[in-house]
């Protein structure tokens, strides 16, 4: 029986573990500026700055969208590959 250091699943759960690190870092940065996202509208022209802040604290937070996304599917894919080479090797020994 083969050890998982011997294994192909290993080099694949080091990858894993990086991008669900990554993922989990975007995710709590995303919660961080949503955090700080008002819901208001602001109709005084003396407000003009407070809504430009907004703007920009939206923008910030569409641009990790499809990082976010991206990474997921990454994460989720490479998980499936793992549980499939490791049903496989067991498959194997059976």
């Amino acid at each position: 029986m083969e050890t998982l250091r011997n294994s192909i699943l290993f080099p694949l759960l080091i990858v894993w573990g990086g991008i669900t690190a990554v993922l989990i870092i975007l995710f709590a940065w995303r919660g961080l500026l949503e955090g700080h996202e008002d819901d208001q509208v602001f109709l005084a022209p003396a407000e003009d700055r407070i809504a430009q802040e907004q703007r920009v604290l939206v923008a910030k937070i569409d641009r990790l969208t499809k990082p976010i996304h991206y990474l997921m599917v990454a994460s989720g894919a490479l998980l499936a590959v793992m549980a499939g080479i490791w049903l496989w090797q067991i498959y194997k020994m059976l």
